[in-house]
């Protein structure tokens, strides 16, 4: 995985990891391998000491909001757990999340394109540019289902 997030992600690129970072405590050490500006966007398995994940992150936060200007009206939430439909309306086009592994949000037997999963096991084992998250949001993208 240190190798697939290197071929994407350079010195100066920052990474918003959404969580999970490492289990047991001993895979944090691969970070430091890791090109890039490192920011963690806490998970329900990231239960270790603060300082355990400071070493290795520039900040850590339970969300991030990204609002995309014109290129995306509403912007996007970054977080864990997929958010609440409820909480999108009025506030975020979308929610890009962890949390689900491989699978997707799903509602009334279709997958919900008001939510971009960005883990690793949907999306080739490294982390997604932000431009192919805009762009599928802007529905120029690819399908979360291509994966």
């Amino acid at each position: 995985m240190v190798e697939r997030w290197n071929a994407v992600v350079k010195d100066k690129d920052t990474v918003y990891h959404l969580g999970d970072v490492a289990i047991p405590r001993s895979g944090l050490k691969n970070l430091a391998k890791c090109n890039g500006r490192k920011i963690l966007i806490r998970g329900n398995h990231d239960t270790f000491k603060l300082k355990d994940y400071a070493e290795y992150f520039e900040d850590i936060r339970g969300a991030m909001f990204h609002h995309a200007g014109n290129q995306l009206p509403g912007g996007l939430i970054f977080t864990h757990i997929p958010v609440h439909p409820d909480n999108l309306r009025g506030h975020y086009l979308g929610c890009v999340h962890g949390h689900l592994h491989c699978h997707l949000v799903v509602r009334d037997g279709q997958i919900d394109k008001r939510y971009f999963n960005a883990c690793v096991e949907r999306n080739g084992f490294a982390p997604v540019a932000l431009d192919d998250i805009v762009a599928y949001f802007k529905g120029d993208g690819r399908a979360q289902a291509d994966v």
